[in-house]
């Protein structure tokens, strides 16, 4: 992998937080990303920040669920306390697409990688000081994982799963299958978690849950159920902050005791109210939720978010430590 040149671009809704486009060219195409600066002088610590499952962009916007801008309101919180970041296009997904390759190739593994990339290139621009990483939802094991490949000076898991996502998905999926779905759902689950494909899903499953478990899925799911988030957590090395959502309807709270029972020193706050997407809320209804926080633009994250995640990442990344 090599770089390209930068260009700045005015992308932040702050005109004191600038924002500069930024590409990393791989042997299969051309990935992207933005780079929110702080308005101080720097040099400034720096975090990456990986988005979640699914087509989820560096925006935090995802065309099959959710239009929250979240990730994007981070950047830009975090720049203006000091705390440059760069948000990605994963693979095959917005300025990325093209780098995708083919559908049923794409492995957790490819992600990783990726994303060790970012993580040397952050080294090697001299503007930035220590390295740290914030993973959202999947991307918190992602970035685990990379920051075992590149070292990071800090992590933050944020609505990260701790535990193996083939039992996660049992238990999401456990109250949305009738009686007759449930043991096929579960052998299909099995099936994966030892490494074996399918061609078909049987007739019992719901289509809407058959999609979960489509044939250019199931690689991933294999590369994704074969990973322990608390075990890999634990070989970071680095200061660790997890944070929970009460109202994470995806990733209950128990996903974040469990994963910060990982690496020694680890911190887990519950920031109350906030849903899965960074937003206030006072419903668990999840009808509500959809129509509410996973569709609003403009509501602002949790009053409390990005207070918690400066604070861990000034004092995880200052310069000397």
């Amino acid at each position: 992998m090599f770089l390209l040149p930068l260009a700045i671009l005015a992308l932040a809704a702050d005109p004191k937080v600038q924002s500069e486009a930024v590409e990393l060219k791989t042997d299969t195409g051309t990935l992207t990303g933005v780079l929110d600066l702080p308005p101080t002088p720097g040099p400034w610590p720096v975090v990456l920040i990986h988005a979640g499952s699914g087509p989820t962009d560096k925006d935090g916007n995802n065309p099959r669920g959710s239009k929250t801008n979240a990730l994007k309101m981070l950047g830009g919180a975090l720049a203006e306390r000091g705390i440059a970041c760069l948000r990605i296009d994963k693979r095959g997904i917005g300025g990325s697409q093209k780098a995708m390759g083919k559908p049923e190739e794409l492995r957790l593994e490819t992600y990783v990688a990726d994303a060790a990339a970012w993580v040397k290139f952050l080294r090697a621009d001299k503007r930035f000081t220590k390295v740290g990483c914030i993973g959202h939802s999947e991307g918190s094991l992602i970035g685990t994982l990379a920051g075992q490949k590149e070292k990071l000076d800090a992590f933050v898991s944020l609505c990260g799963p701790g535990r193996r996502f083939s039992d996660i998905l049992r238990e999401q999926l456990k109250d949305q299958l009738p009686e007759e779905a449930r043991k096929p759902t579960e052998a299909l689950i099995q099936s994966l978690e030892a490494g074996k494909t399918f061609d078909d899903v049987p007739k019992e499953v719901p289509k809407k849950m058959a999609l979960v478990f489509h044939k250019n899925a199931q690689q991933m799911l294999i590369s994704l159920f074969r990973y322990d988030p608390a075990a890999e957590i634990g070989k970071l090395g680095c200061p660790v902050l997890v944070v929970s959502g009460s109202h994470d309807l995806q990733m209950k709270e128990i996903e974040g005791k469990k994963l910060a029972a990982g690496p020694e020193g680890a911190k887990h706050v519950v920031v109350k109210g906030m849903s899965h997407v960074l937003k206030e809320t006072d419903t668990t209804d999840p009808v509500e939720q959809s129509k509410t926080v996973y569709q609003d633009l403009k509501a602002p994250l949790h009053p409390k978010l990005v207070g918690e995640l400066a604070d861990f990442l000034k004092g995880a990344l200052a310069a000397g430590k």
